[in-house]
C-alpha cells in the first residue's frame, strides 16, 4: 500500500503544473491582485452577514447548504443515565473477545474520535481493511460506515462488536459476560429505568445514545460565523474563500457538519488490484452505479482525523489537496475485459482541475485546519 500510495502522490505532483481549468465565475475572484489576493478587499467582503458572501462556485444542479455554525446542530434527546452508560460501555475493552479492544482504542477524543493510524489495529493485532471514521456529529448522520451499511448508531455499533477484525465479540454471549461484570446490572436497571438487567439491545442503546452526544466543538470559525469577524486570520480568511469559490469545496462539504451526506466517487477504489480493491458502496446495493463511491466525510475536526480518505493513503493533508487540485484520478481500463465490465468505476463528473497555487493550497489547509 505504501507504494501505491507514493504512486498517487507522485501522479498528483505531476499533474499541477499543466493544469488547465474551467473559467471561474465572476463571485470566485472579486478581490484579485494580479496573481495574488487584495486580502484587505476580502476582510471587507466577509464583513457581512453570511448571506452577502460570495455565492459557492459549484456544478450546475448542486445546491449546497450554507455554512453554518456547531450551535445550529439540534441537542439529541438522550437520557443522561443511557448516555453515561454507554460511554463507560465505550472505553470498556471487556466488550472484546480479548478484553483488550474498545471502542476508545480506535475512537480517540484527542483525533476527533478517529484516530492516528491508516487502518486501525484489531482483535489480534489484525489491521482492518478501512480508515477509521471520526464521530464528532455522527448522530446527524443519515448513513453510517463509509459504505452507508448502517441506517442507524445501533445498527452500526453492532459491526465493530462482532467483526473477527475488530472487537471479534461472540454477541450472543455479550450481554451475560458484562452481567457478571462490576455494578453493570444495577447500572442498566437504572440507565433505562426499569428492571430487566443487561440486555444485546439495552448494550447498543446506549452506546448509541452517548455517540449521540458527540457534537463537535466550537472553533475559531463558528465565532467567525457568529460575527466576530477577526476571529480568522488572512491566510485563514483567504482559505474560507477558496473552499467557497474557487476550490469548489462546497460541491460535497456544506452545511453545519461540512458534508453533503452522498455518497461520490473519488478515483481510489483499485478496481482490479486484489490486494487494495475496495467497491464501497457498491458491496452494499449491488448497483454498478456504486462502484468506488463513499460516503462524504464531515470535515469537523479535519485536522486530527487524518491520515484521510476511506483508506487512510494520504499522511499529510497537502499531498491530498494536491491531488484534489488535479481533479483526482481519472483511471481507465487496461484490457478490454474491464472495458466492457459495467462495475469499472467512474470518477465522478463533480470533480475537475481547479488551478490553485501552492499558496491557495496553504491558504485552504489552514482554513482546514480551524474547523
Amino acid at each position: 500500500m505504501k507504494k501505491a500510495g507514493t504512486a498517487l502522490l507522485l501522479a498528483a505532483g505531476a499533474l499541477l503544473p499543466g493544469v488547465s481549468g474551467h473559467a471561474q465565475d465572476a463571485t470566485a475572484a472579486p478581490c484579485k491582485a494580479g496573481k495574488g489576493w487584495d486580502l484587505s478587499c476580502l476582510r471587507q467582503i466577509y464583513a457581512g452577514p453570511v448571506s452577502s458572501w460570495p455565492r459557492p462556485q459549484v456544478p450546475d444542479g448542486i445546491t449546497p447548504a450554507e455554512l453554518a455554525p456547531v450551535s445550529s446542530i439540534p441537542v439529541p434527546a438522550v437520557a443522561p443515565r443511557v448516555a453515561a452508560l454507554g460511554q463507560r460501555l465505550f472505553n470498556d475493552p471487556r466488550l472484546s473477545r480479548s478484553n483488550a479492544v474498545a471502542c476508545i482504542s480506535c475512537h480517540h477524543p484527542a483525533h476527533g474520535f478517529a484516530d492516528a493510524k491508516r487502518t486501525s489495529l484489531g482483535h489480534a493485532g489484525r489491521p482492518g481493511q478501512r480508515n477509521t471514521p471520526g464521530l464528532l456529529g455522527v448522530g446527524q448522520l443519515r448513513a453510517l460506515f463509509w459504505d452507508g451499511r448502517a441506517a442507524s448508531l445501533e445498527v452500526q455499533a453492532l459491526g465493530p462488536l462482532q467483526h473477527a477484525d475488530e472487537m471479534a465479540m461472540e454477541v450472543p454471549a455479550l450481554a451475560a459476560k458484562l452481567a457478571r461484570l462490576d455494578n453493570y446490572r444495577a447500572q442498566f436497571d437504572a440507565a433505562f429505568g426499569q428492571s430487566g438487567g443487561v440486555t444485546l439491545a439495552r448494550i447498543l442503546g446506549a452506546l448509541a445514545a452517548y455517540q449521540r452526544t458527540l457534537l463537535p466543538p466550537a472553533t475559531r470559525f463558528d465565532a467567525f460565523l457568529a460575527g466576530e469577524r477577526t476571529a480568522l486570520d488572512q491566510r485563514e480568511l483567504l482559505g474560507l474563500h477558496l473552499f467557497r469559490t474557487k476550490a469548489r469545496c462546497m460541491t460535497c462539504h456544506s452545511g453545519a457538519l461540512l458534508t453533503d451526506q452522498q455518497f461520490h466517487n473519488l478515483g481510489l477504489s483499485f478496481y482490479g488490484r486484489s490486494k487494495y480493491e475496495d467497491l464501497g458502496r457498491y458491496l452494499v446495493t449491488g448497483e454498478a452505479a456504486d462502484v468506488g463511491k463513499f460516503r462524504t466525510p464531515s470535515l469537523r475536526g479535519v485536522a486530527q482525523s487524518g491520515p484521510w480518505m476511506h483508506n487512510g493513503l494520504f499522511p499529510q493533508m497537502t499531498g491530498l489537496l494536491n491531488l484534489y487540485n488535479a481533479g483526482m484520478l481519472r483511471p481507465a481500463p487496461r484490457n478490454a475485459e474491464q472495458a466492457m465490465d459495467p462495475r469499472f468505476p467512474v470518477t465522478s463528473p463533480l470533480l475537475q482541475r481547479l488551478q490553485l497555487t501552492s499558496d491557495e493550497i496553504m491558504a485552504l489547509k489552514s482554513f482546514l485546519e480551524v474547523l
